[in-house]
């Protein structure tokens, strides 16, 4: 057993008896008096608990991320650094820039959201230079002021660049990389226990693999996302817990040419840009999964091994015929994504087993991908529908087509009859209209308050519609976006 150890803006703090699952939020406004952190949703929706988290990056520097602090749990910050509003003001008291400007453009009104969407821009103030309007808007997507409205908060975003700073936090960023880097040198995988209750911070797999061969009821944790809903909606006692974002060999992003292998603990804001490149459509939907404060803690593999029915990724995944490998007690197998999922909250992962890395193979040449969302609104909301296409045409002909879909069935699941009905087909209007209907009959989706059971079956048809128009009429995508600049 150890402390944990982290920097609470330059102070270092040592925490021996702390509960495994305490939020960073409840902390902040509890034993450490720090209170200009608010809690709002306490799900990770509304931005209100925004703070900022640095992490020494592998080039000797710091990286901030904006984090929601309601659903990251106090020991995750061991050997971090921890940035609130309150350390955002200057020893001579002046206003950051950030909150200048939001004073100068009149960006707050109640004030209650304020601290949060300044959180959220002294993130971006730290690591970008006069970004877009756009690439402002997708950097607060998951902060929400019900007041003030956006404009003057984007304004305050493009003007917080203006004013004269010597910034604090970047000019001693080289220095704290140091200490933090110090406090993990020779030091052993944080443990620590309270009430009965154990929290675990492997370092690497052998580590990882003991403590699930003494702990097969441990909770894993990885970004917390949904973890910690579990905890603040919920409200279970997760009992031991075992955190695999320390892990090494959970890391690491490769590009082996034919396919890339993403670590099961990236983030999905660290795996979008490579993703991205290579899957316009998947990088697209990557940008509306969760919101960039829940993108910055999420990982590829949680979201995999979570296994949720209207998980975004899968799909996309399954489509373009990604492959898990797990380790477990005798080693590592790998298998078809879409063979993980067996039934509602059932996978084929063997007991002590986890997800290790996803191996996603590039599209080959002539090979054609698409992914779609449909939801309520664009940011932050969960899929009524999400489809994912891959279609290998050869003469006209089907020669390969994947498909993906999550939020209509139970798992997410690939229309395996109806790749069937396409497969060796000519790929033209009749064969998809007798695939819609072999689709229709595929699923039986669920009515929820998200879409009606014959919504999402008219959708899923409908969507395979429209990757057809789009796949043979090159031009159909840009027609639309034209037309929905010009209304």
């Amino acid at each position: 057993m150890r402390p944990l150890r982290f920097l609470l803006n330059q102070q270092l703090r040592e925490l021996a008896d702390v509960d495994p699952t305490l939020t960073v939020l409840e902390w902040l406004r509890g034993p450490a008096g720090l209170t200009g952190t608010k809690e709002g949703c306490a799900e990770g929706d509304c931005g209100a608990c925004t703070v900022v988290l640095g992490t020494p990056a592998a080039d000797g520097n710091m990286r901030y991320r904006a984090v929601n602090s309601c659903i990251l749990f106090v020991p995750m910050l061991d050997g971090r650094q921890l940035l609130t509003v309150e350390h955002l003001k200057s020893a001579d008291g002046r206003l950051h820039p950030v909150q200048q400007a939001m004073v100068d453009h009149h960006g707050s009104q109640c004030g209650f959201c304020t601290p949060g969407f300044v959180m959220s821009l002294f993130a971006l103030y730290l690591t970008e230079s006069r970004p877009t309007r756009d690439r402002v808007n997708d950097v607060l997507s998951g902060n929400l002021c019900r007041c003030t409205g956006y404009r003057p908060i984007v304004d305050a975003a493009q003007a917080m660049y203006d004013t004269a700073w010597d910034e604090p936090v970047l000019a001693h960023a080289a220095q704290t990389a140091k200490r933090l880097l110090e406090l993990r040198k020779d030091s052993e995988p944080l443990a620590l226990e309270h009430k009965g209750r154990r929290y675990f911070a492997p370092m690497r797999a052998d580590q990882l693999d003991a403590l699930l061969a003494a702990h097969p009821k441990a909770t894993l944790l990885a970004g917390g996302t949904d973890v910690g809903l579990w905890v603040t909606k919920l409200h279970r006692d997760l009992g031991d817990v075992i955190y695999l974002g320390n892990v090494a060999e959970l890391h690491g992003i490769d590009d082996r040419g034919e396919e890339l292998v993403i670590g099961a603990a990236v983030t999905h804001a660290d795996a979008y840009d490579v993703i991205a490149r290579e899957f316009p459509d998947f990088g697209e939907l990557l940008r509306r999964f969760g919101s960039t404060l829940v993108r910055n803690s999420s990982t590829v593999g949680g979201n995999v091994a979570n296994g949720s029915p209207i998980g975004d990724s899968m799909p996309a995944l399954i489509a373009l015929g990604a492959r898990v490998v797990l380790r477990g007690p005798n080693g590592e197998r790998e298998i078809p994504l879409e063979d993980l999922y067996i039934a509602y909250g059932k996978q084929s992962r063997k007991p002590s087993e986890y997800v290790v890395r996803l191996r996603i193979p590039k599209l080959a040449q002539g090979e054609q991908f698409h992914c779609y969302k449909l939801s309520k609104r664009f940011d932050q909301d969960i899929s009524a529908v999400c489809a994912a296409f891959k279609l290998r045409a050869e003469n006209g002909r089907v020669g390969e087509i994947r498909t993906g879909f999550g939020g209509i069935a139970a798992i997410p699941a690939r229309a395996r009859k109806t790749e069937a009905a396409l497969t060796g087909q000519p790929w033209n209007e009749a064969t998809i209209t007798h695939a819609e209907c072999v689709l229709g009959d595929e699923f039986t989706p669920l009515t929820d308050m998200r879409a009606s059971r014959d919504y999402r079956r008219l959708a899923t048809t409908r969507l395979l519609r429209k990757f057809f128009i789009e796949t043979t009429q090159p031009d159909a995508r840009t027609r639309v976006l034209d037309a929905e600049v010009c209304a």
